[in-house]
């Protein structure tokens, strides 16, 4: 299933989003070794950084995906939060970008996550920073504040590092221009249906919307969006204008 909430490097007016997606991966490229799982695989891209790096590389995610070209990798269809079938202390990283804003129940997700790490094993999570939302996702179960997902993971983890991914000026140039054009939609929305309506209902209208939207601001800032690589985003310490929330958490 192709959804704008999952981003293709093949899009052109995606070329944004897709490379802040694929930074956590270069971010986690620096830190991971041994056996890893990935929870919420998606297209798989994010497996030919990690799988070199990786003994044994374990991708799972609820749609079929074809993840080739490594032969230490596996692909798991299954339906998150439950990891069902993988043992305890299985694993000396796992990695899930993007994942936790769609699962029901994150504190069982994250629950399993810490039973199938080994001792000392590390999370390494993203989702998207809750202050920098620029209207609802109905996509996404919940949002998170640092110190929302802080207290969540730290709920199963007994140590926590909250980090943000941030943009350079072109990225924040991008996104202010991103703000002005939902504003010129979502200002029609007089009655905050969107925030109103159950988000089933709105999921459709705003994936059709978000995908206009992103072509719209290609046609109009061309320039911008082609300048836009993996070196115009930096991870530090976290604060209200991160685009995303990045977890370290250690078993």
């Amino acid at each position: 299933m192709q959804t704008a909430e999952r981003s293709s490097g093949h899009d052109p007016s995606e070329q944004v989003i897709y490379n802040r997606c694929l930074f956590a991966y270069k971010a986690a490229s620096e830190r991971v070794k041994g056996d890893i799982i990935e929870l919420g695989s998606g297209e798989g891209y994010g497996s030919q950084l990690l799988a070199p790096l990786a003994e044994k590389y374990l991708a799972v995610d609820k749609f079929d995906t074809d993840i080739s070209g490594h032969p230490n990798v596996e692909f798991r269809k299954q339906l998150l939060p439950s990891l069902a079938g993988i043992a305890d202390n299985s694993f000396d990283f796992a990695v899930t970008f993007q994942v936790i804003e769609h699962i029901q129940d994150d504190n069982a997700f994250i629950k399993e996550i810490h039973r199938v790490l080994k001792p000392g094993g590390q999370l390494l999570l993203t989702t998207p920073n809750r202050p920098m939302s620029l209207t609802r996702n109905p996509w996404h179960i919940r949002e998170y504040t640092a110190a929302e997902l802080s207290a969540t993971v730290g709920k199963s983890f007994g140590k926590v590092e909250v980090k943000g991914v941030f943009g350079s000026p072109v990225v924040m140039e991008y996104h202010e221009r991103n703000k002005a054009s939902v504003q010129r939609i979502t200002r029609f929305d007089i009655l905050k249906l969107q925030y109103r309506l159950p988000r089933q209902l709105l999921q459709i209208p705003y994936d059709i919307m978000n995908r206009l939207n992103r072509r719209r601001l290609l046609e109009g800032n061309t320039e911008i969006v082609n300048k836009v690589s993996l070196s115009d985003f930096s991870l530090k310490d976290t604060t209200d204008n991160c685009f995303d929330l990045f977890i370290v958490a250690t078993k």
